[in-house]
Formats: structure tokens, C-alpha cells, sequence
């Protein structure tokens, strides 16, 4: 079942499977202190995914040694398999 939050409350999430949280802080100071590369994943993420678990994926992944394409293509592993569970088709 999809979530359709309404969108005076939730601005532009869209339909998802995702659950939708309660944020603390300010996740627009969040967004703006990640590294350009991670912003620009994030931008034209197609689900709406949290600076925060960006950052810890990628703090992970950087810190293990992988170069900034190597972090990119996990979080855009990562994205493939949300999007699986959320339509139930693994040919996305």
C-alpha cells in the first residue's frame, strides 16, 4: 500500500512505500553540509532519502576506502533496491 501523504503537510514526497518520520532539526542544514558529489546523488534520487542515513552510508563507505564513484554506485544500488520493494519488480 502506498502512502499518499497530504501535501499541505509533507511538501512533494509523492506516493511511497516509504514510511514517512518526524524529522529533528533542520534537514535543509544537512543537505547543504554533505559533500557536492552526495548532493548531486541526492537531487535526482527518485525517493526521498534522508541526508542523514546518505551521510552515514557514505561516511562508511569513504572511510573503507572506496572512491567517490564506488559510494555512488552503492547508494544507487541501495535505490534499486528499495524501489524493488516498494513495486515488487526486480527489472528496475
Amino acid at each position: 500500500m502506498l502512502n499518499r501523504p497530504d501535501s499541505s503537510k509533507s511538501g512533494n514526497l509523492g506516493a511511497t512505500a516509504q514510511r514517512i518520520r518526524r524529522r529533528s532539526g533542520d534537514p535543509m542544514a544537512g543537505f547543504d553540509a554533505l559533500p557536492p558529489p552526495l548532493r548531486r546523488w541526492l537531487t535526482e534520487a527518485a525517493l526521498p532519502w534522508s541526508p542523514i542515513s546518505c551521510r552515514r552510508l557514505w561516511m562508511r563507505r569513504r572511510q573503507a576506502g572506496a572512491s567517490v564513484e564506488e559510494v555512488l554506485a552503492a547508494l544507487d544500488r541501495a535505490e534499486r533496491r528499495a524501489l524493488e520493494r516498494e513495486t515488487g519488480n526486480p527489472a528496475i
